[in-house]
């Protein structure tokens, strides 16, 4: 789940063959130099050697993206010294004190030679956790989290049907048949459950029966989505949950609307228009309300009006929720740099580097800490939300793609993967991880069934819930997980 860049190209295992010359140049061997601040360093490498035609092979390494001898299309002679793999952006010159490289990470990397590269570490597997108190199979794919109130979930699913189950017994109260997909999560009062579906409207129903109350059009019927497909690469999977606040529901759309609409009556307050997809939540923050879109920007808006007050321009896709912590947000995109913002800010406080993995997870704010995962850096971090420093970085074995549960003790994280057809990628791990929110020590990890031979994406994309001291989650088999676990 990379950008399409020269850290993406890791992945790329095909090209054309551009010959080099043979000559006694000095280049081939293995190189390695390290990159980053000291708290999220990665070691990068190349392995490099003629093939039996004499052109220039490379493998590629990364060690916090779990790269390890990826090969690489054969290098382009561009001079005496120089090489170059063009449709990437990565460029190599031979200096007399290593290889300077450009296009593998922000900087320009001077690698010196080694004997070895970084191997895959061998990990012990943690420790098994309890099995499901209940299972409940509701058909499509569940990629929204559960909403909470009460003992009661309520979670919607591909097959557009929004259930109401007692977390208790794993029992139905009730169903609501939407007709499309529900991607996001609802939002839950006492006497209302809201939430956007695939089918352009959205909905209020009456929490008790789940009759609907009124249903609001926003107009994205017609914008298509692909979630995670072998074939096309689009992995669009999230969807907004309404916000609610002062009796407004703010929530964005497929084709750039942005909505406020009341919540009693359903009719419209206002309407913005953004240019990318909405996918993600928005965040109220004072009298401000913010959010992402898939063409890059984050959008704050006056919450009375709609009208923009500011704007910022991230290097990828947004489809995460920004995350309030104080007067700041931390917001990140697929561009693979996690962000705090200050609005109306040219400039983010800080950055931090994803080394090329999307930041599909929303961060958690507990204090003066943000706790997030990550997708192909397959991490649960905790980080400092006033710097950015990483207090830890725990490797789970999968997929983080949505926000951790974060309790006074523990932080939860579902973990999801894909069959690669490359066999460099390590085997991806699903289920639940609990974690030790003080050191992010692995408690337990309770591991998923294997998948079905046919299956692309597996596991629990949807973040966990806490509810009648059980957490909640869905997978994408479409099965709903209760598990015994009070989270202190």
């Amino acid at each position: 789940m990379q950008r399409r860049s020269c850290l993406a190209a890791g992945v790329l295992l095909a090209a054309g063959v551009r010959g080099v010359p043979a000559a006694a140049d000095g280049i081939d061997g293995r190189w390695l130099a390290s990159a980053g601040p000291p708290d999220n360093r990665a070691s990068i490498g190349l392995a490099l050697e003629r093939g039996p035609d004499g052109t220039l092979q490379a493998r590629y390494t990364i060690d916090l993206v779990n790269f390890y001898g990826v090969p690489l299309p054969p290098l382009q002679a561009d001079g005496e010294g120089r090489w170059t793999l063009k449709q990437y952006g990565v460029a190599i010159e031979r200096t007399a004190n290593g290889l300077r490289v450009t296009g593998l990470a922000d900087e320009p990397l001077l690698m010196g030679r080694v004997d070895a590269l970084p191997q895959a570490p061998q990990r012990p597997l943690p420790p098994a956790g309890p099995e499901p108190a209940w299972q409940l199979r509701l058909g499509g794919a569940i990629y929204a989290p559960a909403a909470v109130q009460g003992h009661r979930v309520y979670v919607g699913n591909a097959d557009g049907v929004m259930a109401a189950v007692d977390a208790r017994s794993g029992t139905l109260a009730w169903t609501f048949a939407a007709g499309r997909a529900i991607h996001g999560e609802a939002t839950v009062t006492d006497e209302a459950v809201f939430f956007a579906c695939d089918n352009g409207w959205l909905y209020r129903l009456d929490r008790a029966s789940g009759k609907e109350a009124w249903r609001h059009d926003l107009g994205d019927a017609r914008v298509p989505r692909v979630p995670p497909n072998p074939f096309v690469f689009d992995y669009d999977h999230a969807g907004p949950r309404p916000v609610l606040h002062d009796g407004v529901l703010y929530i964005g759309a497929g084709d750039g609307g942005f909505h406020a609409v009341n919540a009693d009556s359903g009719r419209p307050r206002w309407r913005f228009a953004a240019a990318g997809k909405v996918r993600g939540s928005a965040a109220v923050l004072g009298d401000g309300v913010v959010f992402g879109t898939r063409d890059g920007v984050v959008h704050g808006l006056d919450r009375a009006s709609g009208r923009e007050r500011w704007q910022f321009k991230t290097g990828g896709p947004v489809v995460s929720t920004p995350a309030v912590a104080g007067e700041r947000l931390i917001v990140g995109d697929r561009g693979s740099r996690l962000n705090a913002l200050l609005p109306g800010r040219a400039e983010p406080v800080w950055s931090q580097p994803w080394w090329g993995s999307w930041i599909e997870s929303s961060a958690v704010v507990h204090g003066d800490t943000g706790y997030i995962g990550s997708g192909d850096l397959f991490l649960v971090s905790a980080f400092d939300v006033a710097t950015g420093r990483h207090h830890w970085r725990t490797f789970v074995g999968g997929w983080v793609l949505q926000r951790p549960l974060v309790t006074e003790r523990w932080v939860y994280a579902s973990l999801s993967g894909a069959r690669r057809r490359a066999a460099h990628f390590l085997p991806q791990q699903s289920g639940l991880a609990k974690l030790d929110r003080r050191d992010g020590r692995i408690v337990w990890q309770w591991r998923a069934p294997a998948a079905s031979p046919g299956a692309f994406l597996f596991g629990q994309v949807a973040a966990p819930a806490a509810v009648a001291g059980r957490i909640v989650l869905g997978g994408v088999d479409g099965t709903l997980l209760a598990f015994d676990d009070p989270p202190g």
